[in-house]
């Protein structure tokens, strides 16, 4: 078990203090993301029999989703986890109480619209906030890129099982019980995600936005990339909605509109299998290169989408295609984790959860106008357009995806640590230095005061070098005392 974990970069990571904790809540709580919609949806529409009214307000929770998480995560920044995470959850619970017995209870659309939009914009931002625990809790490992590796990969496990499971229990069990799963799921992993205080990263509540003067109080972004990368990810979120509409439409056209729920979902099964191999795998590319490249291969794939001619070809190229989501999504976290301040990481990451919100509300409005127009081909090619706008302005923003170059590690903590072991090789080197004087031709013969032609210069005296005699003439007994003193004196200001 032992080796197989040092091997593993996820064992790894989860094996971190506290880690396999925080994980796991994150994913309880993150399950109503993919319920959640879809549950109001069949809840409404399976009640009032008005899919336009349940679309809209499926709708307004996105839209409450999109505008308030970023300021809710910056919050989270500066004033902690803990705090934020227990207020929403509370706005969270009353507002979805609300939107079921509205429903249930036959409420103006107003009313619905109204509690639909604040349980959205209650709802908490734990992907980010775990992904901000990964990074306090491993900055500067390597072990970070398998972390997000390892959140990506359950990100799309959960949009693969929570579809099914929503729609399940409104339609087997009861209309209301869809989405009541998915509030108790979110409430169930929030609250645990808030009772883990030892890896909460420290709150910021006197750090001002980075920069200097009136020019940094202006700034809104928490990072530069953002500029590259909000409408990379409004494109990317248009594009996934558009697929998942066409292609309920082109299976029903084909007959077998069950099918299109495995479709979907052999789309995101591609995508895990691509986050795995990805974050398994230690790369020397820079970041910004790699999701320049994870994209348009993303977007290259869904081209080919609409030349499809049956269910069968189409789920095995939406597979390959897959491959590369889920580390186009992780290379996006990355960067803005090395770009963003830690007072504002958390809220950096939430830009770009809301942007695919954003993208999947256009998205979904503008493609299913376009499928009414003009069929399930022209679905495909809206979907091809919007990987075709997210790889443009990629490649306009790129010079803005640069990442600062780690620091090189400085040598003061190490000598200061290795100090005795200094003074013993100092204090070692002392002595050799003495022993070869004491050895010396020229101290042998100033200790046994024997004759001597000339005093020797202080570099041949230095080095333990005697002049030839070149008279026959005996020092004196001052000079031999004069050159003891001197060597003792030299001796001091060598070890020294």
């Amino acid at each position: 078990m032992e080796p197989a974990r040092s091997r593993n970069p996820y064992l790894k990571a989860l094996a971190s203090p506290g880690a396999l904790r925080f994980s796991a809540a994150g994913f309880i709580g993150r399950m109503q993301i993919s319920m959640f919609g879809l549950g109001t949806v069949l809840l409404i529409s399976s009640l009032t029999g008005r899919y336009g009214l349940a679309g809209a307000v499926a709708a307004a929770g996105a839209v409450g989703y999109a505008l308030v998480s970023p300021l809710v995560a910056r919050l989270a920044d500066r004033s902690g986890q803990r705090a934020v995470l227990r207020l929403l959850m509370r706005l969270f619970a009353a507002a979805t109480a609300a939107l079921i017995s509205g429903a249930q209870a036959r409420a103006p659309a107003w009313a619905l619209l109204a509690s639909s939009g604040l349980a959205g914009a209650a709802t908490p931002q734990l992907g980010s906030m775990v992904r901000a625990r990964w990074s306090a809790l491993l900055a500067g490992s390597e072990l970070l890129h398998a972390a997000f590796s390892l959140e990506s990969v359950a990100d799309e496990v959960i949009f693969v099982a929570g579809p099914v499971l929503v729609t399940l229990l409104a339609t087997e069990a009861y209309p209301a019980s869809g989405i009541a799963v998915a509030a108790a799921t979110c409430v169930a992993g929030t609250l645990l995600l808030a009772a883990q205080r030892a890896t909460e990263p420290s709150g910021h509540p006197g750090d001002p936005v980075p920069g200097a003067g009136r020019r940094a109080r202006g700034h809104l972004l928490p990072a530069r990339g953002l500029v590259t990368l909000a409408p990379v990810y409004v494109f990317f979120g248009a594009m996934l909605a558009a697929i998942d509409l066409a292609t309920v439409d082109f299976a029903a056209e084909h007959g077998h509109k069950p099918l299109a729920g495995l479709i979907l979902g052999g789309y995101a099964l591609g995508s895990a299998a691509g986050g795995l191999w990805y974050g398994s795998r230690a790369w020397r590319v820079p970041l910004r290169r790699r999701f320049a490249l994870t994209l348009c291969t993303a977007a290259a794939g869904t081209a080919t989408f609409w030349t499809m001619p049956g269910l069968a070809a189409l789920a095995a190229v939406m597979f390959i295609s897959g491959l590369a989501l889920s580390p186009m999504l992780i290379t996006g976290f990355s960067l803005i984790e090395q770009q963003a301040p830690a007072a504002r990481l958390t809220e950096g990451m939430a830009w770009l959860t809301s942007e695919i919100s954003v993208g999947t509300a256009a998205g979904s409005a503008a493609v299913g106008q376009v499928i009414d127009a003009g069929g399930t081909r022209w679905g495909y090619a809206f979907a091809a357009a919007c990987g075709t706008g997210a790889a443009l302005a990629c490649m306009t923003g790129l010079t803005q995806l640069t990442v600062p170059s780690p620091p090189p590690p400085l040598p003061a903590p190490t000598l200061r640590r290795n100090r005795p072991a200094a003074q013993a090789h100092r204090a070692s080197t002392c002595l050799g230095i003495l022993a070869a004087r004491n050895s010396s031709p020229c101290s042998a013969a100033s200790s046994r005061r024997l004759s001597s032609p000339l005093p020797p210069s202080p570099a041949t005296h230095r080095l333990g070098i005697c002049r030839p005699p070149t008279s026959s003439r005996r020092w004196p007994v001052q000079t031999l005392a004069r050159n003891r003193s001197r060597t003792r004196t030299q001796n001091r200001l060598i070890c020294t």
